[in-house]
């Protein structure tokens, strides 16, 4: 394989892989391609009362497990008089609140946030039949039986008999009748359904959730039924009989274990508040992110400290000031005085405005071509005069910050941001330059590198890129992939083109 096919090759790689993961980013992980992008973030706050009677209490809570259509991003409790600890069971968690004892009305708050989330994890398939838990009459079974029949014959599967049952219980209900059998009359239709899937043999099992609506108050949980049907779980909804999680519910609890249960205490209930909220979206992301325990996340820059986080968004912009210098001088042909030199100077025009680092560059260089002229005259060696003119640079850049200080001009000031050696080097370039060449070549070297500091620093302070370089650090393989295959390039530039305009006229002709 020949060199240029395997940097085309390689190229393709890096590509395909930083957009890959930057996608995955994006799409699965949620973080924001454009900055100031918001994400809607629910709070849920549980309210448990009841009345304790001077024995020992022990509060127990369902909290909202793995497999909901929301994903938790923190949680919070408070019972500052209540010892506390989470119990897991059966992949259920539980909040267990505990007291030696006391009196009257007691009040238990658990508050978290959730979020959307757009990739549930799967639900396991229901366990093995277990004993029957339903404890009817003969007379009941066949009733109950009899009206399974009349529904069986107008469905195809699990999921249309459950459906067309619901809305068979539903308008029973409406018409002011007993339903099934008179026991059951005070009974709701979720309940009613869960006993009729059972006496049918079909898997079921009851869903309990918050209705998500912004500042309601005092809510009571909403009851879903949910029915194994294809190899997967569809929740059913016994209000209207539509398949499929609403909306605007966030799933509590599956299964029909308590949702609260209460000892030392009577007259126990919990309520629901909800409240929506706009949250940055890379925050929600980053707090999803760690939930979820994602590998991209924890082995990322936004695992480290803050300080090292805000020194990586500088250093990341870099790449971007490179890839403006690739291009102006491969392709368009631009002169500059060493390469690096405009990236460096771009970064110094960051912290002090492109006006105000073009005059302070302009100043401190002309300076030190002039000095450096007069020392050229001393036949120095060079690490001496290198060195000479790095403590003349430091000197100047010390006289600068004081005169503007007594002058009131603060943005001269910031003459401490543009690196010390660069300068150096670069009055040392030009002068070389001047002896060799002439003043015309510094000048085009010397504009050069500026204009392309310039590209580079409007590059690199453009919101949408220090955006994605810092959140998508991936994209620097499509950086990488785009500059091996300039580099590649050996065609004209365009400034020569202009140049053999007239060479190609004569062709023509």
């Amino acid at each position: 394989m020949s060199s240029r096919s395997q940097v085309y090759l390689l190229a393709f790689m890096f590509f395909a892989l930083g957009i890959g993961l930057t996608l995955y980013k994006n799409q699965s992980l949620g973080f924001p391609l454009l900055p100031g992008e918001s994400k809607e973030v629910w709070t849920v706050e549980s309210k448990v009362t009841f009345d304790a009677t001077d024995a020992p209490i022990t509060v127990s809570m369902i909290l909202p497990q793995a497999g909901s259509n929301m994903t938790v991003l923190a949680e919070s409790f408070s019972a500052p008089s209540y010892g506390f600890r989470v119990k897991e069971e059966n992949g259920q968690r539980r909040a267990i609140w505990t007291q030696r004892s006391t009196q009257g009305p007691q009040t238990i708050y658990y508050k978290l946030d959730v979020v959307n989330n757009e990739d549930p994890a799967s639900l396991a398939p229901p366990s093995p039949s277990k004993a029957s838990s339903l404890t009817l009459s003969s007379e009941q079974e066949v009733q109950a039986k009899n009206f399974l029949e009349k529904i069986k014959a107008r469905s195809a599967d699990n999921l249309s008999f459950s459906i067309e049952m619901v809305n068979q219980l539903r308008a029973l209900k409406e018409n002011n009748k007993r339903g099934v059998n008179s026991d059951f009359k005070n009974k709701s239709v979720a309940e009613l359904s869960l006993i009729l899937l059972e006496v049918g043999g079909i898997p079921s099992r009851l869903v309990r959730g918050v209705s998500l609506e912004d500042g309601r108050r005092k809510q009571k949980a909403v009851d879903l039924i949910e029915v194994y049907n294809s190899d997967q779980w569809v929740i059913i909804n016994p209000q209207n009989g539509q398949e499929g999680t609403p909306d605007d519910v966030f799933i509590w609890q599956r299964g029909g274990v308590s949702l609260l249960d209460v000892e030392g205490g009577v007259k126990s209930k919990v309520r629901f508040s909800t409240i929506e909220n706009d949250q940055p979206a890379k925050t929600v992301a980053l707090d999803k992110g760690t939930v979820e325990q994602s590998a991209l996340i924890d082995f990322s820059i936004y695992s480290l400290p803050t300080e090292s986080q805000s020194a990586f968004k500088r250093i990341l912009l870099v790449p971007i000031g490179a890839l403006v210098v690739v291009l102006l001088r491969i392709i368009v042909g631009l002169k500059t005085s060493g390469t690096f030199m405009p990236i460096l100077i771009a970064l110094a025009f960051i912290d002090t405005t492109p006006l105000a680092g073009l005059a302070i560059f302009l100043s401190i260089v002309s300076v030190g071509l002039w000095i450096r002229g007069y020392l050229s005259r001393m036949n120095l060696l060079l690490v001496a005069r290198i060195s000479a003119v790095v403590i003349i640079v430091i000197g100047l850049m010390g006289f600068m910050s004081v005169i503007s200080y007594k002058l009131g001009m603060t943005q001269a000031l910031t003459v401490t941001f543009f690196p010390m050696i660069i300068l150096a080097w670069t009055i040392e370039r030009m002068s070389i330059i001047w002896e060799e060449d002439g003043p015309k070549e510094v000048m085009m070297q010397g504009g050069g590198s500026l204009f392309v500091a310039l590209m580079a620093y409007f590059a690199m302070t453009n919101p949408v890129i220090e955006h994605i370089t810092f959140n998508f650090p991936e994209m620097l393989l499509v950086i990488l992939s785009i500059t091996l295959v300039v580099g590649q390039y050996n065609g004209y530039r365009l400034t020569e083109l202009y140049r053999f305009r007239d060479l190609a006229k004569g062709q023509k002709g």
